[in-house]
């Protein structure tokens, strides 16, 4: 039986199988929690596609939501190395959040932000991660980023 720290790291898929929206939240959530180094390079990144004002904006969303999620979590929130192709449960967990909020599906992203936090902090979670997910998008639409050539799965996967 593997230790309760862990369950949340057990590797779920590839960042290739994600949407470039719900790749790139797993990415800056692995940015962030590498520290002021990985923090500053998100924020830059968040300012020449959003220009300054909206990328510091940005960078305060993600902030905010990470802390959230560090602080008021369930448990851990476990991630894979910055340059890692796996993509973890709790990472999964938070890229389907992301997305979810930022196609307007509010009620998914709220029950994913359950499952990442306590009940009392979901609300909060699901509404920052709208925030973060739209301009994840608006950044997409200024830069499109590169793609696999993967589809995504239809709803039956077997």
């Amino acid at each position: 039986m593997s230790a309760p720290s862990s369950r949340g790291g057990a590797a779920v898929g590839r960042l290739s199988d994600l949407s470039p929206i719900e790749a790139g939240a797993v990415m800056y959530l692995r940015l962030w929690g590498e520290g002021d180094k990985g923090r500053a390079n998100a924020a830059s990144d968040f300012d020449i596609a959003l220009g300054a004002d909206q990328g510091h904006a940005t960078m305060l969303t993600l902030d905010r939501l990470c802390s959230l999620c560090a602080h008021h979590g369930r448990r851990p929130l476990v991630r894979h190395g910055l340059g890692c192709a796996c993509l973890g449960a709790d990472e999964n967990c938070f890229a389907q959040m992301i997305g979810a909020a930022s196609e307007g599906a509010r009620e998914d992203a709220m029950m994913m932000a359950s499952l990442i936090v306590r009940p009392d902090f979901a609300p909060a979670l699901a509404s920052l991660s709208e925030e973060l997910g739209l301009a994840l998008r608006r950044m997409i639409k200024a830069a499109p980023l590169p793609t696999t050539g993967h589809q995504p799965p239809n709803a039956v996967l077997h």
